[in-house]
């Protein structure tokens, strides 16, 4: 800025400083608010000094965070509001990118399995591979703007010098390497564009234009404040910084100055004030110390009162501010919905989508949400909120972008969803890395195909020396008012017991056991509430256990074998609300499943067995296991959950005492109990209790603590001489708990377990983990 427009600027604050006492020459405020992540909050405190000193803030322009809080100063929303806002538990999942538990559709989601990371790839002419654009999924977000924007959108006429505060906001356009000025359209879309940091959020497009950041070529738009509004005296409020200037052993610092332009932090001319609230560096994302920051902008700006009062005289009081607000307030139309319009996939899968969201035709509108009755009043946005998550937890669709444009003959706002279509392959790998015999390897390749109706493909392996496994499975989807799908799996589960624990060989009884499993299952499933879901299935196939009886034998020895060729109907139904696949801490979680087993036992004995013969034996059973776990406490650092399970089955025993126990019921309530082979712990009818203690020593951080008492009410025992399984005279107890240090990683737990098995030579174990242990499921 020249010498000659900063004196212009001078002696026009000259002047109005003259003329402060006419009505008609009231002196005009312009407030800059920078960028700077988290630490963006502290503008909140700025403002507020701001109005409690009766300082008029007429102009508004903000980058990337300052281009928030600048938004909803200028959309109508008070200091207070904006300060509830950030404190919420709704932005805390904006932020974290976590969609809350109420707008889970459990329907939708796939069975958890152990993946880590997953590659996405388009099939074209050729196949190629996609990185996500995204640390933070910003689901939430999108549609919290749309919330909270757009009824001050359409208040101003899509015109930013119409809001209640005249307002500029930044972004980036990387492919031009410019800044880009925003100044009308769509406000929610503004600010997501302005705050949208390279790689924590998803970029969008305005105008055709993919935009960024704003911090990227001008963190602190003071320039464009002067040049836009040119107001009497300018006040600044700065949060950000330059990056230090790069190291060669730092990627992060490099990538930190290939990104983010350096900038010139100052109000332009005298007449101008800075404040730099003194906030210390965090996480962009960390909004941890929200009220500190809020403090320290309000009490550096009351500091600075002295200093912006050498330019201006005018003050405004509180009743003047709250009356701007309301008046403001009063224009904005509610959030009432007359049609919806999708933009991005093809006709067929228009039709799905349509009949998911259960949209109806009007009139000659293709599209309609309503029918011409009902769009006289619109549907509000929050009933619609329910179905659009739904829509979002469809894996065939990656992102959807909203938008609400208002309608002034009508009355009502279109709603508009710009789809992007998943990529049809992705790839997924994962597994565990433990401290014992039990490390896996998981693969997976999932390919979707959708029109009218959504085609799903799955192939999936394991590799590790306890378990081995693989499935293929094929999912129909039909959308209808009840969504039903269709759904057949080819399922091999391998357990090697022998090699998971070095003391087997010191047990007295046996533990050289493979399990062997092979079937498929055709099921049908219909959701019966957004968390619930009820499915039928057929399953068929063929299991084998390998094992000794005796711990005395050699190489050239043969194991026993049990074959158990089966047929089984079954009824499965659930309820999940748990906020994590492993060591969740909030949520519920009840499982009820109902089955018919028929099947032939065909025992072969081995070079050891104490029954000579080859034996067969039909068997028959019905079994019922309900298990119910609840965090039914949770406040801040401490959740407190029960877990109950009741297994009840009609099985009679096998033909000798191990194959016996290999078929009864485990019980396995965390996860190294997943890898060892407990008779005591195994049986076909049984209750258990236990309770969950979980302490979140830090963000992400949990200490938890779990103990189960196990009752066996028809618990299996060896007849020393005939070794076959009969029925304990007594009912016996058995305890089992663990007190485990986890970390929650972006790609998986780490966790540090203290285990205890009442029973076993060796009670106490300490377990270390990396990633999941979760298993295919099994037939039964």
């Amino acid at each position: 800025m020249n010498l000659l427009t900063c004196f212009r600027s001078f002696l026009l604050s000259v002047v109005f400083l003259l003329l402060a006492g006419f009505e008609g020459n009231a002196q005009r405020v312009g407030l800059v608010l920078s960028g700077g992540g988290a630490k963006g909050v502290a503008h909140i405190g700025v403002i507020r000094a701001l109005e409690e000193e009766g300082i008029s803030i007429d102009y508004v322009t903000g980058t990337s965070m300052g281009a928030i809080i600048g938004a909803l100063y200028a959309s109508g929303y008070s200091p207070d509001e904006m300060q509830e806002i950030l404190h919420s538990d709704e932005f805390k999942s904006w932020i974290s990118g976590n969609i809350d538990e109420q707008y889970r559709y459990l329907f939708k989601e796939s069975t958890p399995d152990p993946s880590w990371v997953d590659f996405k790839f388009k099939i074209d002419s050729l196949i190629s591979p996609s990185l996500p654009s995204n640390i933070v999924s910003p689901i939430l977000m999108d549609f919290a703007f749309l919330e909270i924007f757009s009824s001050a959108s359409a208040a101003a006429g899509y015109d930013f010098d119409s809001l209640m505060v005249p307002f500029r906001c930044m972004a980036s356009d990387v492919a031009r390497a410019e800044a880009v000025m925003l100044k009308n359209g769509d406000l929610a879309s503004a600010v997501r564009a302005s705050m949208t940091f390279p790689f924590y959020f998803r970029p969008i497009r305005i105008d055709g234009k993919l935009l960024f950041d704003g911090g990227m070529y001008n963190n602190f738009p003071s320039d464009v404040m002067y040049e836009e509004f040119f107001p009497d005296i300018i006040i600044g409020s700065q949060v950000a910084s330059n990056y230090a200037d790069p190291k060669d052993d730092n990627v992060l610092s490099q990538l930190q100055n290939m990104l983010m332009q350096k900038q010139e932090y100052s109000v332009i001319c005298d007449n101008g004030v800075l404040i730099r609230p003194a906030v210390p560096e965090v996480n962009v994302i960390d909004f941890s110390y929200t009220n500190a920051f809020i403090d320290s902008g309000y009490v550096m700006t009351k500091r600075m009162i002295p200093e912006i009062r050498k330019f201006l005289v005018d003050k405004v009081s509180q009743q003047q501010f709250d009356a701007r607000r309301t008046d403001f307030n009063n224009k904005k139309p509610p959030l009432l919905i007359g049609e919806l319009k999708v933009t991005g996939l093809r006709s067929g899968q228009y039709d799905y989508v349509n009949k998911l969201l259960g949209i109806r035709a009007a009139g000659n509108r293709k599209n309609a949400l309503v029918t011409d009755v009902e769009r006289s009043e619109g549907v509000p946005l929050e009933s619609i909120k329910p179905e659009y998550f739904k829509l979002i937890a469809e894996d065939k669709i990656e992102h959807i972008y909203p938008q609400l444009i208002y309608d002034d003959e009508s009355g009502l706002f279109d709603l508009s969803l710009d789809v992007q279509r998943e990529n049809q392959m992705i790839a997924n790998i994962g597994g565990a890395v433990t401290s014992s015999a039990v490390n896996e390897l998981f693969l997976q390749l999932q390919y979707n195909y959708w029109t009218r109706v959504a085609y799903q493909a799955k192939a999936n392996a394991y590799f590790g020396r306890f378990y081995n496994s693989g499935k293929f499975e094929g999912r129909i989807d039909y959308a209808r008012e009840i969504p039903f799908y269709l759904k057949a799996r080819y399922i091999f589960n391998k357990f090697n017991y022998f090699k998971t624990n070095t003391y087997f060989f010191e047990d007295e009884d046996p533990f050289y056991l493979i399990e062997r499993e092979h079937f498929f299952t055709f099921s049908a499933g219909i959701p019966l509430s957004d968390k619930g879901m009820g499915a039928v299935e057929l399953s068929t196939g063929h299991n084998r256990d390998d094992y000794f009886q005796t711990n005395f034998y050699t190489r050239l020895d043969t194991l026993d074998r049990t074959a158990f060729n089966f047929f089984s109907p079954g009824i499965n139904i659930e309820y999940n609300s748990l906020n994590r696949k492993m060591y969740a801490s909030r949520g519920a979680r009840l499982n009820a499943e109902f089955r018919f087993v028929k099947g032939r036992e065909i025992y072969t004995p081995g070079s050891t067995s104490p029954f000579p013969f080859r034996y067969e034996d039909n068997h028959t059973w019905i079994q019922m296991n309900v298990f119910y776990e609840n965090f039914y406490y949770s406040r801040r650092w401490l959740h407190l959950g029960l877990y109950l399970q009741g297994y009840f089955s009609s099985q009679k025993y096998f033909s000798n005492y191990t194959s016996s126990i290999l078929a009864a019921k485990p019980f396995q309530p965390f996860q190294e109990a997943l890898t060892r082979f407990m008779p005591q712990f195994r049986a076909n009818r049984f209750l258990a209790a236990g309770t969950k203690h979980v302490m979140e020593l830090r963000k992400n951080i949990d200490f938890r603590t779990e103990a189960y008492v196990f009752l066996p009410l028809r618990a299996i025992e060896q007849d020393y001489y005939s070794r076959k399984a009969v029925r304990a005279d007594m009912i016996y107890a058995y305890a089992t708990g663990t007190a485990a240090l986890v970390y929650h990683s972006p790609i998986g737990p780490l966790s540090l377990n203290l285990n205890y098995y009442y029973g076993e030579d060796n009670p106490v174990s300490f377990f270390f983990k990396f990633g999941y242990l979760i298993f295919n499921d099994r037939p039964f």
